[in-house]
């Protein structure tokens, strides 16, 4: 056997073995969809304040 086709064989079976311990994802619960979308919103409120504050602050100074 060479060493292409065990490098193969090992990441076929390290794959094979990764899907059996993880299995199906489960769904996502409400909540957790808007404990996503609450924190992207934060996030670019934040930026968008961050944002100004570097304009007025730091760039006209």
């Amino acid at each position: 056997m060479s060493t292409t086709t065990t490098d193969v064989s090992r990441n076929t079976a390290e794959a094979q073995s990764a899907e059996a311990l993880l299995g199906e994802p489960e769904p996502w619960e409400s909540w957790e969809s808007q404990l996503v979308g609450w924190s992207i919103g934060i996030a670019l409120a934040g930026l968008v304040i961050l944002g100004w504050l570097v304009n007025t602050f730091i760039l006209h100074a």
